[in-house]
């Protein structure tokens, strides 16, 4: 009977039908907002959501991070492109402590979160850190655990439900707003890539971060699931999420940003908006580079190519 309970390959999917998903909506709770920070842009004398100031990692005697400074603004949307190996990654996981830094500081909302190697108060630190979620190319689930399951179990790892029943409602209440609440009795490997992805979006909300870091969150998708994950994260960003999101994709940054950073070689080599971007010319020669890497087309060169006889 244990095994058989295990034998989670070899359960049946269990969609569930439009009369059952209305029946879960009617008791389904939404997640509390911070409402001090989320929704809004900074204003004038707030601290930025997050102040990177002279960011170091090395990896041996490689130097992957050299100096970075970075401010984000509360609701600001940013995206990091570059090519592989520029750094892109490695920045966003000192952000939640996945990595350690070598030197430089985080400022999480005009406190202090992370100095270097130095050791800082631990329930600071462990407070900081749940405020930022994050969001994995890999999805991470747990394939044991159904879509729902994997949803609830955040918030009770980090002890902030108390209420199982109360936790169930919000999880319900996530997965129905990334689409999926018809999907909520199904195990990982039951649901496509982009479905997958959905629910781990749902599940760092579940923990209501005030900031949400996507590491190339389409990366591991096939190319028509890649829309329904930055439809969601679209969604995230008109709502006022501060989101920091590693991508690949050059037109959704170009759509959804506040500000376009391009790193290479370790360091910052443009920080823009789109419209700057978009409109760079011979003139701003800082901002070429950026339009080389995400294909845009050179204006000028364009031109006098177009008037040649």
């Amino acid at each position: 009977m244990a095994g058989k309970k295990m034998d989670v390959p070899s359960r049946k999917p269990d969609t569930l039908t439009d009369e059952q998903c209305n029946a879960l909506r009617q008791n389904a709770i939404a997640m509390p907002e911070r409402q001090a920070v989320t929704g809004k842009k900074t204003e004038k004398g707030q601290p930025p959501a997050l102040q990177l100031m002279k960011i170091r990692k090395q990896f041996g005697e490689h130097e992957v991070l050299k100096k970075i400074d970075m401010n984000i603004g509360i609701g600001e949307v940013i995206s990091i492109i570059g090519p592989s190996g520029s750094g892109k990654t490695t920045l966003i996981r000192t952000v939640n402590r996945l990595e350690t830094l070598n030197g430089g500081e985080v400022v999480l909302f005009g406190e202090d979160f992370i100095k270097g190697g130095l050791s800082l108060n631990r329930q600071q630190v462990r407070s900081g850190m749940q405020r930022i979620g994050m969001v994995f190319q890999n999805f991470n689930l747990f394939p044991h655990k159904t879509a729902l399951e994997n949803i609830m179990l955040a918030p009770r790892y980090h002890g902030t439900t108390g209420n199982a029943e109360l936790n169930r409602q919000q999880a319900l209440f996530l997965l129905d707003r990334v689409g999926l609440l018809a999907h909520a009795n199904k195990y990982p490997h039951q649901l496509s890539g982009g479905q997958q992805q959905r629910v781990a979006i749902a599940r760092t909300l579940a923990l209501s971060p005030d900031i949400i870091l996507f590491d190339e969150p389409t990366s591991a998708l096939d190319p028509e699931m890649v829309g329904e994950v930055l439809k969601v994260i679209q969604e995230l960003a008109k709502e006022g999420m501060t989101l920091i999101i590693v991508t690949h994709e050059m037109d959704f940054a170009l759509s959804v940003s506040d500000r376009v950073v391009m790193m290479e070689h370790g360091v910052v080599q443009a920080d823009a908006r789109p419209q700057s971007i978009l409109k760079a010319d011979n003139s701003t020669p800082e901002l070429l580079r950026i339009r080389e890497f995400m294909g845009i087309e050179n204006t000028d060169a364009a031109d006098s190519t177009r008037s040649e006889p």
